[in-house]
């Protein structure tokens, strides 16, 4: 039978996610679920409680409560301890002045009113306002969810999201399946809840976002552009738990092509409309550049080349002869060490005998790929996002010549936008090392387009070096093909300290799986102690540049980088190590989510996602913030940390953007980088590289990565841990090959 209970929260002995064990001053146990604010407000509160009482195993008799309600006035309560913006003073003269229903209309519609009042200012009151629309959205949302088990931390995510939408419930409740729309909520947790609200397992809107969901997940997710119906339907089975179902299937993808946004192609293949129309495009206008004829640039080639300062070879001088014979569209594709830059170099001043260096432009996704085209180059350089949001009101870019380098990276979506703002008579060169890592994101172009061999292509494999004590491009290229190096001889910019477990293979018989995994363990925590050798000589150096305010140069200085993010040798736990060399003794830090981020950390943001930012001046100089995107992997240092507004500032330095980050957004969108795993380097460049070679990374192996992961380094590579996973890595090719449209066009 439903009691009540009167008290004051003296403990809380145990919280997650909303869930809690707290004591009354009066000695009683309760135990429940609150959501409307975080479980540590309610110490020392006056509370009513209804439910029963229960005998729990470990905390004994206890009361479980259904209804928890703070006694001393709520508004209050709420403003005071939930709502960010608001001073006990300040809420206490608001309410007397007010009262407290009119006070919660003000707030509701009228918000500006309250800057008539001392202590509120313009950036108070943004505060107040987004706090006070997650908190009605979370008061509404947390009654309508609550019969439905959801989390604390499901419900915060929601709200969050949710706090500008008009009636949130009934758009929930009219399809569930609109929260898949939220970052961080797949179907599967959508699904959850709508079948717990009386979804029927074969409803149309359910396996309408299912498909939706496999697609992406075959696609996004594992790189594909398109993906075969039987592959689509057999991951429909797996995830709705259906056994052949694929009338309904069938039903749902007639829906989706009618309403354009699948593409049924030959070969039974199906695509999202948007990767479908990005390939198409792709496909299309590299064709049409390929037939188009500049007319050339100089009457003799050999005379201009002879005249340059920049000594080139056979293979290289043949891309400059590709570009001055006409080709619009030249595909660039060199190895590392064989001489991109010098090539691009010369491909530019050719052209620049015709058109003005404002016309020129080059471009790389990453802000530190651009910086090195334009030191290497002399010419202007960007970031692909800088260059689209720059002219996102012009339909074209004002260039005549573009130069796209480490196209190797860039998926199919991105590098159509970027192709569709380029003037058609345009000169394009596409520079990338197909031996790199395919992109993030579905689409494999650069590789798709050697494959079809769609324009002309020049590939550079003769690979220069400055002299014999320097071996990482040569390394590098002998991974590339398969081949063991000769990795432990002594160069000056190339190391391997062997730290390999002694007759592994004669213990693998004797000892039993728990002793082997403690002596895999042992060895793995062998090589972390060689990696903070390698950090304590390399500390002094790190540490001046970011005394001098050298951002750019000490996040760029020292960098491990690592196949996993999991395990001992995992990016995770290295980071957490690291910090203690790097940064330990911080003057701010906050703890979030187990992760504990400290002032002057070096960070890496996580998410593709528009963010409240500043251009760097912008911020010294107090101007207003504006969105940005802000792209996955970009790398940066947290500078400042704002304990009352509970806010993190970071700043970029190869975008030259400062974000600003809300405590909650720190776990799903920012990482420590000390150390970072190998897809998340793609394109960055380091003056000392330590990468972790062990069995346990096994699964990851293979020469692409291996690849890759050399080639981030400027003047040193260290690999630390066993020879033979770094022998079968070597040996290792990888043969995943990505489905696309481009193939199948």
């Amino acid at each position: 039978m439903t009691e009540t209970l009167i008290g004051q929260i003296d403990k809380i002995l145990f919280e997650d996610e909303g869930f809690f064990i707290a004591v009354l001053k009066s000695g009683e146990k309760i135990s429940g679920t609150y959501f409307e604010s975080e479980v540590s407000h309610l110490k020392g509160s006056a509370i009513t409680l209804k439910g029963v009482w229960e005998e729990h195993k470990k905390y004994g008799k206890s009361f479980k409560f259904e209804f928890l309600k703070v006694n001393q006035n709520q508004l209050f309560f709420f403003l005071n301890k939930i709502v960010k913006g608001f001073t006990k003073k300040i809420t206490a003269e608001l309410i007397e002045h007010f009262g407290a229903d009119a006070l919660v209309k003000i707030l509701d519609n009228d918000i500006e009113k309250l800057l008539e009042f001392n202590g509120i200012k313009e950036k108070r009151l943004k505060k107040i306002q987004n706090s006070w629309k997650k908190f009605r959205s979370m008061r509404e949302l947390g009654e309508f969810l609550s019969p439905y088990d959801v989390s604390a931390a499901l419900l915060t995510t929601i709200a969050t999201a949710m706090k500008d939408v008009d009636e949130p419930c009934t758009k929930i409740k009219n399809n569930p399946y609109i929260l898949t729309s939220i970052n961080s909520i797949g179907f599967k947790r959508a699904d959850e809840l709508a079948l717990k609200m009386g979804v029927g397992k074969e409803n149309e809107g359910r396996i309408s976002s299912a498909m939706d969901y496999v697609l992406l997940n075959y696609c996004e997710q594992q790189g594909n552009s398109c993906v075969s119906k039987d592959i689509l339907f057999s991951g429909l089975n797996e995830l709705l738990s259906f056994h052949e179902k694929n009338h309904l299937y069938e039903a749902a993808l007639i829906e989706r092509v009618a309403e354009q946004s699948i593409v049924i192609m030959k070969n039974d293949r199906v695509s999202p409309a948007r990767l479908y129309d990005a390939e198409k495009f792709l496909y299309d206008s590299f064709k049409e550049k390929a037939k188009r004829d500049s007319g050339g640039f100089v009457a003799n080639i050999d005379e201009f080349l002879a005249s340059s300062d920049l000594l080139l070879g056979e293979q290289q001088k043949e891309a400059v002869a590709a570009i001055n014979n006409g080709a619009s569209l030249l595909f660039l594709v060199g190895y590392a060490g064989t001489g991109k830059s010098t090539t691009s170099k010369t491909i530019l001043n050719l052209l620049n005998t015709k058109y003005e260096e404002k016309e020129i432009m080059t471009c790389a996704l990453s802000g530190i790929a651009s910086q090195r085209i334009s030191d290497t180059t002399g010419y202007e350089s960007a970031t692909i996002q800088s260059l689209l949001v720059k002219y996102e009101d012009r339909d074209l870019f004002p260039f005549s010549v573009m130069l796209i380098d480490e196209a190797s990276m860039i998926n199919s979506s991105l590098f159509a936008r970027l192709m569709s703002k380029i003037d058609k008579k345009a000169i394009v060169i596409i520079v990338g090392d197909d031996a790199q890592l395919p992109p993030i994101g579905a689409g494999n172009v650069l590789s798709d387009a050697l494959t079809l061999n769609i324009a002309p292509i020049v590939k550079l494999t003769k690979i220069y070096r400055q002299n014999e004590e320097q071996a990482i491009t040569l390394i590098a290229n002998e991974i590339r093909k398969g081949e063991v190096p000769q990795y432990k001889k002594t160069y000056e910019d190339f190391e391997f300290i062997d730290i390999t477990i002694q007759n592994y293979y004669a213990l693998k018989n004797q000892l039993s799986p728990d002793e082997l995994k403690d002596l895999r363990e042992d060895n793995s925590k062998a090589i972390v102690t060689e990696i903070v050798h390698k950090v304590l000589e390399s500390i002094e150096k790190a540490r001046y540049r970011l005394k001098n305010k050298e951002i750019k140069e000490y996040l760029n200085y020292f960098q491990v980088i690592t196949p996993m993010k999991g395990g001992i040798l995992g990016s995770n736990n290295l980071n957490t190590v690291l910090q203690e060399y790097f940064n330990p003794n911080p003057k701010k830090c906050v703890k979030k989510g187990g992760a504990e981020f400290r002032l002057m950390d070096k960070v890496v943001h996580t998410k593709n996602e528009n963010m409240t930012s500043w251009s760097g001046d912008g911020f010294k100089m107090g101007e207003e913030s504006s969105q940005r995107r802000i792209f996955n992997g970009m790398s940066g240092l947290l500078f400042k940390i704002e304990e009352d507004d509970e806010q993190v500032f970071v700043f970029y330095p190869n975008e030259d953007i400062v974000v600003v980050y809300e405590y909650e957004e720190l776990k799903s969108h920012l990482m420590l980088s000390y150390a970072l795993t190998i897809h998340k380097v793609q394109g960055m460049e380091y003056d000392i590289v330590v990468i972790p070679m062990s069995f346990t990374h096994f699964i990851m192996h293979n020469t692409k990565l291996i690849y890759t992961a050399i080639t981030r380094a400027k003047h040193k590579c260290i690999l630390i841990g066993e020879s033979g996973a770094f022998e079968s890595a070597c040996k290792k090719f990888e043969i995943t090959r990505r489905d696309t449209v481009l193939l199948e066009l």
